[in-house]
């Protein structure tokens, strides 16, 4: 498992028919190791740990419709009200953030509407705001869930 640019988290792993799984805390059940997941699984804990984040208020994969053609953002966060305020997406950790990720994550952007987005590959991490102006600024950081 390759290290990550997050702090330690205890991610449950198991071998089942010698295939790596990983567990899902959000979505309380065993997928198939992959780099996306590995770095996918880290995000949420990172948000929950160390930005109060609640699980229960994270959808993983939760598919929207763009263009008549369904997607499905890595993670959306909800607010206590059950607006989305938040769109993450995530790359295995040789996949470089580039314009075309910005444009995949704005384009989910488009019908969820939040205030922020962020992006991933483990190793890189960027969190951008919406401002007044419906153009998207970097921030040195990611708001904490009470701060929303």
């Amino acid at each position: 498992m390759q290290a990550l640019q997050f702090p330690a988290y205890p991610i449950k792993l198991k071998t089942v028919n010698l295939q790596t799984q990983i567990f899902d805390e959000v979505r309380k059940k065993w997928l198939k190791w992959t780099p996306e997941e590995w770095v996918r699984q880290h995000m949420i804990h990172f948000l929950n740990q160390e930005y109060g984040y609640p699980l229960s208020l994270m959808a993983v994969e939760k598919k929207i419709n763009f263009n008549n053609m369904d997607r499905r953002p890595d993670l959306v966060c909800f607010n206590t009200q059950s607006s989305p305020v938040m769109v993450a997406e995530c790359k295995a950790p040789e996949v470089k953030l580039d314009q075309k990720t910005l444009d995949q994550i704005a384009r989910y952007n488009m019908v969820l509407n939040v205030p922020i987005l962020f992006i991933t590959n483990g190793i890189q991490h960027y969190c951008l705001a919406l401002n007044e102006h419906k153009q998207y600024e970097y921030m040195n950081s990611v708001p904490h869930f009470s701060n929303l």
